[in-house]
């Protein structure tokens, strides 16, 4: 790896950890809850969209042991919660929909940026 790929693995490391607010409990939680329906529940492996899983994998990883596929699920992450947020709600409660799609990808918007 040379100084300039490691600068941007530090860079997506940073970026991505501070669009992604939640936990890895707490994002594996709000997987959990919307995959949930009322005649049952979807396994705690596979419960979720596949990026929101893929979020949750990354969480509880080391920077060190990042795949080529973890960098560009994070790298489309940070791309997707900072446009969202751009072109989201203006409102103090912002609409539940929109809330709940950036959850998916473990960034709570009612939480303070960083």
């Amino acid at each position: 790896m040379t100084d300039s790929d490691a600068f941007e693995l530090d860079e997506l490391w940073v970026d991505f950890h501070s669009v992604v607010n939640m936990t890895s409990h707490e994002l594996g939680a709000w997987l959990r809850t919307i995959s949930a329906g009322e005649e049952s529940e979807q396994p705690p492996d596979s419960a979720g969209s596949e990026q929101g899983r893929g979020v949750l994998a990354i969480l509880r990883k080391r920077r060190m042991d990042l795949t080529d596929d973890d960098l560009e699920l994070m790298s489309d992450v940070v791309d997707t919660v900072r446009a969202e947020r751009e072109a989201g709600p203006r409102v103090e409660v912002p609409d539940p929909t929109w809330r709940y799609r950036l959850m998916c990808l473990g960034h709570d918007p009612l939480r303070a940026q960083t």
